[in-house]
């Protein structure tokens, strides 16, 4: 097998040029990726129609509070026993796996997350199944170029062509596919990459077309036309989005981290995450699964059908029939707080043990924001139509959470086929993302990786110093010296050693400080003064200390601040490892630009 796999390989090399295999391979990975994606889809929708017909049917309406917690159990044990690995954050992984892993993704992310996010979603988690496909549409692009024998910078083209398919083939929705792999996933476009990406995107969007049609995935009934004057409101809209997409990015991150750090246990955690989730999904409904049908509901002008089967239903009809509390305020209330809500809900799902992304939460959220600012203007005499103000808030609020103004627009454009209200989509989405940026510079997919300094962005002087690694740079060929060591002693090394600088550890290889050559110039030719002196007294401490896994950007930060052209690196435990030189980076990142700027 092993014979035929070389001989393969070597008749590609022979017959196919490299360019043709990345179109060929694009091709094939947008195929894959609408398959996946279709998968999925049916997965959950078979598991969906179970729990309907087989557990709820008959009136049996409390098997929506327990349903969730079967799934996420499910998903748990399913990674836990099965997969062996977090398939968790999908966007997140991807982006790791680009800016740390040389664009290697785990083979069985090409199937594990269809089968952790089918059982969480089908069984009515309240998180969406766009992440996990992008990330099996990624894994698919990275173990076909790995197959296939190409390199890095290749590779992480085809992780973006299965990005592209992922998002073309669920969404329907090529040029989304191409502007999200672009955005998202920054890469350039460059005349190499674009091609690759539409024929991805183009693929998997005609395979989804043959598979299920070619509606919308959320098709309009009724919208009014866009009027100029309700630009002002929009303005609003866009504002309110973005302050939204503040707390979902701050307050998911934080919940997350509280349910990582605090509850150890996974049964603990299922048991805290599942009691929180029935609660909230029997207090409000439309928390329950994707809530899909709901924006279906709000961008079609019938939002109050969401109350159904909620305890706040009777408390509307109470109060329209007596008048005690105006049933406007109780509208109001119910929405705004399922927005505060919701990102409870998604963390609780995934926090237990789930499998899901926030695509779907950030969609849902968006439409519930553009209808609750909607409602309220209507009600202080502002009239606005409810349906577009949800349509336009879904485009505000994943502007805002991703970052990404573009995909936004042309998301909720493809989704509903509401390209007539492309201005409004584009005011909302721009000022949505204006506003978070005043205070969060990173998507909430980045800024994990951000904080560590492993992040890529459409700096390519920044790019390049994250693909470096402190073990490609570090120097180890520099003698070491003892504080107990006389002058004679370290004349010797000085003679034998081709380096002017001398680390100065203990017995145990921590770092005491540094000898230059340059400081026992002067006193070395005089053999009165070798049993005089010691390293000890000769040594000074070096203008800073790096840590192995300190990241290369704030490595250059600080030769820079300290004007020092070599410095010493250690290990957590100060521990000497060697030194790193100024122009050895240099070096390094001369190379690493070539290569990741040839077209």
């Amino acid at each position: 097998m092993r014979k035929f796999y070389d001989d393969v390989i070597d008749w590609r090399e022979r017959h196919i040029s490299e360019k043709h295999l990345v179109l060929l391979l694009s091709f094939f990975v947008g195929m894959l990726s609408a398959a996946a994606a279709g998968l999925l889809k049916s997965f959950i929708h078979l598991i969906q129609r179970f729990v309907e017909t087989q557990l709820i049917d008959g009136g049996h309406t409390w098997w929506y509070l327990i349903t969730p917690v079967i799934g996420i159990t499910l998903a748990a044990l399913f990674v836990k026993y099965v997969v062996r690995d977090d398939i968790s954050h999908g966007i997140t992984k991807i982006l790791y796996a680009i800016s740390q892993r040389k664009s290697i993704i785990k083979a069985h992310n090409m199937w594990s997350s269809v089968v952790g996010s089918g059982l969480t979603i089908g069984f009515g988690g309240s998180v969406g199944a766009e992440a996990p496909i992008v990330l099996t549409g990624a894994a698919i692009g990275s173990n076909l170029a790995k197959t296939f024998r190409l390199d890095q910078k290749t590779m992480m083209l085809m992780i973006g062509c299965g990005a592209a398919g992922a998002i073309g083939g669920i969404f329907k929705a090529p040029i989304a596919g191409l502007v999200f792999t672009l955005e998202v996933l920054m890469m350039d476009l460059t005349m190499t990459s674009v091609a690759p990406l539409l024929i991805s995107s183009v693929t998997a969007t005609a395979i989804s077309y043959l598979l299920t049609g070619t509606d919308p995935m959320f098709p309009l009934d009724t919208t009014e036309a866009f009027v100029v004057n309700r630009i002002p409101w929009y303005l609003i809209l866009g504002a309110v989005c973005g302050l939204v997409s503040l707390y979902f990015t701050r307050g998911m991150n934080r919940l997350e981290q509280w349910m990582k750090h605090k509850i150890n246990n996974m049964w603990f955690k299922l048991l805290v995450g599942g009691a929180i989730l029935s609660v909230l999904i029997f207090l409000f409904p439309p928390l329950y699964g994707e809530g899909y049908d709901v924006i279906r509901q709000l961008i079609n002008g019938d939002g109050l059908t969401a109350l159904n089967n909620s305890p706040f239903q009777t408390l509307l009809e109470n109060n329209s029939q007596s008048s005690i509390l105006n049933p406007q305020f109780i509208i109001i209330g119910y929405f705004a707080a399922i927005i505060l809500l919701k990102i409870v809900a998604s963390v609780a799902t995934n926090g237990a043990g789930g499998v899901g992304g926030i695509f779907a939460p950030s969609l849902f959220m968006g439409a519930i924001v553009g209808f609750v600012t909607a409602r309220i203007m209507n009600v202080s005499g502002i009239a606005v139509p409810e349906s577009n103000f949800a349509l336009v808030g879904m485009a505000g609020l994943m502007s805002g959470v991703m970052h990404a103004p573009l995909t936004g627009i042309f998301l909720i454009a493809e989704l509903t086929g509401g390209y007539h209200l492309f201005m409004p989509l584009m005011i909302v989405s721009v000022i949505s993302y204006l506003t978070i940026m005043l205070f969060e510079p990173h998507s909430l997919y980045a800024m994990r990786l951000a904080q560590k300094g492993e992040l890529l962005t459409h700096n390519k002087d920044r790019n390049v110093l994250t693909l470096l690694k402190m073990d490609s740079v570090l120097e180890t060929d520099f003698v070491t010296v003892f504080p107990e060591m006389t002058l004679g002693q370290l004349v010797q090394v000085i003679s034998a050693s081709k380096r002017n600088i001398f680390p100065v550890i203990d017995n145990d290889g921590h770092l005491k400080g540094i000898l230059l050559l340059d400081e026992v110039r002067n006193i070395m030719f005089q053999p009165r003064l070798y049993k005089r002196f010691t390293v000890s007294q000769l040594m000074t401490s070096p203008a800073a200390i790096l840590r192995f896994d300190m990241p290369m950007e704030k490595v250059m930060e600080t030769f820079e601040d300290t004007g020092a052209w070599n410095l010493p690196v250690v290990d957590a435990e100060r521990h000497y490892l060697g030194f790193v030189s100024k122009s050895k980076i240099f070096n390094s990142y001369r190379h690493v630009l070539v290569h990741f700027s040839e077209e």
